[in-house]
């Protein structure tokens, strides 16, 4: 069986005294690929990024504003954007999107920076990772307006059931985190349990989101943890984990402009 963690920020400083243990621990148990977003306004994590992907062949990254650093989009970061993707060195604009209950940034600034980035993505053909919080009908309707049709990811899902749907109907999977293995995450798992296994992915989010039965034991996910949200995955679906392993897999691949 082999895994894919389709969103690990192994950029991250949490990582940097012990980052190659940690991507030499995941690779040797059966993660085949890690994807790893970017973040456009600090330049060193964006180097880093760029750093892993020269040594590894099997990691992959996105790039984009998040939500959080919004209130930072400007013009130059455009620039970097369709750089990246003209070297083929990102695979996806990410992650973006909108985030309503931290309001790091203003309302304002997050979709001025979101919606840019959904034409930009448009323009560069790739697919989208998006985060989203508090804010499903607004993810919803800049999809529609900025008449987006590239599709993408709705990571770390913990939204319900509705805005799933409009995902689907847009071309997007649903990318499940550590949060599915959490006793009080039963609507997440209602969710898991509607939707075609063909339509989803699994990730960590690592640094954050430590699953179950690690949480409160260890204080950093790290992408080998990816198999414990698969596990819950399976048995919501009520599958083989190897089912899951083989079809998250196919879907990723499929998903982004990549050679696993």
């Amino acid at each position: 069986m082999k895994f894919i963690d389709s969103h690990a920020h192994i950029n991250s400083e949490d990582f940097r005294n012990d980052r190659d243990q940690v991507i030499a621990r995941a690779f040797h148990e059966d993660i085949q690929a890690i994807l790893c977003p970017a973040e456009l306004t600090e330049p060193k994590n964006c180097q880093v990024a760029q750093d892993l992907i020269e040594k590894h062949a099997n990691i992959f990254v996105a790039a984009g504003v998040h939500p959080h650093n919004a209130k930072d989009f400007h013009p130059e970061l455009v620039s970097t954007l369709k750089h990246l993707a003209s070297e083929k060195k990102i695979c996806a604009v990410g992650e973006i999107g909108l985030d309503f209950h931290y309001n790091y940034s203003s309302p304002e600034e997050q979709i001025i920076a979101f919606r840019n980035q959904l034409n930009i993505a448009q323009d560069l053909d790739l697919p989208v990772i998006i985060h989203s919080r508090n804010a499903a009908d607004e993810i919803a309707t800049a999809i529609e307006e900025e008449n987006f049709s590239k599709g993408g990811v709705l990571h770390c899902f913990t939204e319900n059931w509705e805005f799933a749907e409009m995902m689907l109907d847009q071309n997007f999977l649903i990318s499940f985190s550590g949060i599915l293995t959490y006793p009080n995450a039963q609507s997440i798992r209602d969710v898991a349990k509607k939707l075609l296994l063909e339509k989803t992915l699994i990730e960590t989010d690592s640094p954050y989101l430590v699953p179950a039965p690690y949480r409160g034991r260890i204080k950093r996910n790290e992408p080998v943890y990816v198999k414990e949200v698969a596990k819950t995955l399976a048995d919501i679906q009520k599958v083989d984990i190897g089912e899951i392993a083989r079809v998250t897999s196919r879907n990723f691949a499929s998903l982004f402009p990549i050679e696993l």
